[in-house]
């Protein structure tokens, strides 16, 4: 009896085993799946320009280059576009931040006239088409003399209702006990909310911040719309323009793309604990 037991258990772990292995391996055959076009990208743009345009392709081409990026480095404005693209996502974010968190805040902690009005106008808004407002916002950004400015860009960025809603969602389960224990040690309403609830706050505040940095790295039809000037565009503006001026140059159009994705790659390594906190956290709560 015994050895018959120990034989199923045997059987149990190998079955076990063989289909850890199968999962794995599928795991893996998607990822390369998966990579396959970003390394086909990463070899155009180190081919030189015969092998690119050739009519066979080549994963691993014969012969490598760095005139593309050289070119492109010393020739156009991608640097520019970069530095500028950095710089909307970066302060947007941050402002999305403060602001979104300060009125969420003042929407569940503190008690004024009109507070179920605005979180109404705030829920309705997402109703509204982006593009019904192109036409008011670059009126008020016109008149404030923001256009072909990066703050022309950022300003409307910032009054962005999802941040208001997700963080109104999150600190109206933060209980009141906290803020009353505050209140008896002294504490103002700005002390509650710098010290207590914006430290509880992290997750959803790091997978807000992630959300609105990506969003305005590759925001396209604001920035095309008020920003006029080839020095002040962002990359996705920018990237339209190497592609009309280099048509037939397959190999600088995808060193421009690696350049163009090579910031956000780095965030990635640089915040991948946050970014896997703020991903269970939205599967924790969604």
């Amino acid at each position: 009896m015994s050895e018959a037991t120990a034989n199923g258990r045997r059987g149990i772990l190998s079955n076990a085993t063989t289909r850890t292995v199968a999962v794995h391996v599928g795991l893996y055959a998607v990822a390369i799946l998966f990579m396959v076009p970003y390394l086909y990208m990463i070899s155009l743009s180190l081919q030189p320009q015969e092998i690119a345009i050739s009519s066979v392709p080549h994963l691993i081409p014969p012969e490598f280059t760095l005139a593309n990026y050289t070119e492109l480095l010393s020739g156009t404005l991608i640097l520019q576009w970069v530095l500028n693209t950095f710089i909307v996502a970066t302060t947007a974010t941050v402002l999305v931040l403060i602001v979104d968190s300060m009125i969420a805040f003042s929407l569940t902690r503190l008690n004024w006239p009109g507070q179920s009005i605005l979180l109404t106008i705030i829920i309705g808004s997402f109703m509204v088409p982006f593009y019904v407002n192109l036409v008011p916002l670059f009126t008020t950004v016109s008149d404030l003399g923001l256009v072909s400015s990066l703050f022309g860009v950022i300003l409307p960025a910032v009054a962005n209702p999802l941040g208001v809603f997700l963080l109104y969602q999150f600190f109206r389960d933060i209980p009141e006990e906290y803020g009353e224990a505050a209140r008896l040690d002294g504490f103002s309403n700005f002390q509650i909310y710098s010290r207590i609830v914006l430290p509880i706050s992290r997750p959803i505040l790091s997978a807000l911040a992630i959300f609105m940095f990506v969003y305005n790295w590759n925001q396209f039809v604001w920035p095309v719309v008020v920003l006029q000037n080839q020095a002040s565009f962002t990359l996705p503006l920018g990237l339209v323009i190497l592609r009309d001026t280099f048509t037939f140059r397959p190999g600088l159009f995808m060193a421009s793309g690696i350049i163009a994705s090579l910031p956000l790659f780095v965030l990635f390594l640089l915040l991948q604990d946050q970014i896997i906190e703020a991903v269970q956290f939205q599967g924790t709560t969604g």
